[in-house]
This record gives C-alpha cells, structure tokens and sequence, in this order.
C-alpha cells in the first residue's frame, strides 16, 4: 500500500532562497523515494509576495539591494554567497541580467489560476519558467506581457490567465501560513521548516512526520 505525504510550499519567485530550497526539497523526495519506494508526494505551492509595497513597474533591481543592504560591497558579498549555495544545488543565478525587482502580485495569481484550472504537470512547467524567466534571463515578472509570454511558452492560451493578471499592482492575497519567512515547508500538516535546508535535513523531517502518523494511528 502507498504512503502520501503532503507538502506545504510557501515562498516567492523573488526569493532566491526557494529556488534553492526547491532543488534541496526536489533531493530530499528522491531520497525518501529511495527507502520507501511507495511514497507518493502531494505538494502544494502558496504564493507569499513579500514586497507588496512596490509599484506596479517594479523597482531597479541594483538601487533596491543598496539601500536594503547598505552599499555595494555588501551586495556583491550576498550576491555571492547567494550563487554559491545555488551553485551547490546545480542551479545558476545570473544576477548581472536582473534588471528590475519586480512586483509578484501577478505572477502568484498566474500560478493560482493555473494550480487550481490545470494539473500537476502544468503547474510545476510553469514554476519552473517563472523561476527561470527572472533568476536565468532577468524577465520582469511584474509586466503582464512577460507573464503571458512565459504561459504561452507552457501551452497556455493567453484568453485562459489575462483576467487574472491585473495589471495595477493589487497586492496578492495568499495564504498566512508562512509568517515564519520563505521558504516554509510543512509536512503533513505536522512539521514545519523555514529556510532553504540541506537535502538531508529535510528527509528526516519528512521521516519524523511520517513517524509522527504512524504512531497516531497505532492501537491503544
């Protein structure tokens, strides 16, 4: 008999850290699937726009960083640390292409509509090219064109999300479970776990979750 386990993602496509924490979520699953090949996987991807302060256009990506962080060397020493946890995954970030912080309140509800009206499949291709259109090509993912092209490059008819793309920078309203930052993974409703943590760390809290069920359901 199989083993579910649900997922619970929080995150935002601004965030390199989810990225990062979505290849070591990505490992960990190959791992558990190692030891109980059974396992099926449901993960559910919440949208968290962190920045819903800024203009519809987004602002410039390196003046944006400056202020947060103070100057530029301090920048270039997070951007770096940044690309060599990425790197460490087998991602690579290009920081030299982003041009623009953009605003997500759009790009969280294309990927609702597309969770909720397409399948599995769909949603995780358009995850994916999200997360590449800003963090591999440096898309703006605040301009609704971008965000039409990008579901056209995934089979979508551009009729099937416009009127989910508002256009005026309307902050995305999404779900309150990840007041602890991003990422946030919740297994099984039980654990939860902010951060974009090793590959091994996440297995075992997926391992204590399932353990966690498991007991629960013993006889008294």
């Amino acid at each position: 008999m199989s083993v579910r386990l649900r997922i619970d993602v929080f995150f935002d496509f601004i965030c390199p850290w989810c990225l990062i924490g979505k290849r070591q979520l990505e490992r960990a699953q190959e791992l558990l699937r190692a030891r109980q090949p059974d396992i099926e996987f449901t993960t559910v991807w919440h949208g968290v726009q962190l920045l819903p302060q800024l203009p519809v256009q987004g602002e410039p990506f390196v003046e944006f960083y400056r202020k947060r962080l103070g100057n530029a060397d301090a920048v270039r020493m997070r951007q770096a640390q940044v690309q060599l946890a990425a790197g460490a995954v087998g991602e690579t970030i290009d920081f030299s292409r982003i041009t623009t912080m953009p605003n997500t309140a759009d790009a969280h509800r294309l990927l609702d509509r597309v969770s909720v009206l397409g399948n599995t499949r769909q949603r995780d291709a358009l995850l994916e090219c999200l997360f590449a259109a800003y963090f591999h090509h440096g898309e703006d993912l605040g301009s609704r064109e971008t965000l039409i092209a990008i579901a056209q490059s995934c089979g979508f008819e551009a009729g099937f999300v416009a009127d989910c793309l508002y256009g005026n920078g309307e902050p995305f309203v999404g779900s309150p479970g990840a007041t602890g930052g991003v990422p946030s993974f919740q297994f099984d409703r039980r654990v939860t776990v902010v951060g974009a943590h090793p590959a091994e760390n996440l297995l075992g809290v997926m391992e204590e979750a399932l353990l966690d069920r498991a007991g629960e359901r013993q006889p008294l």
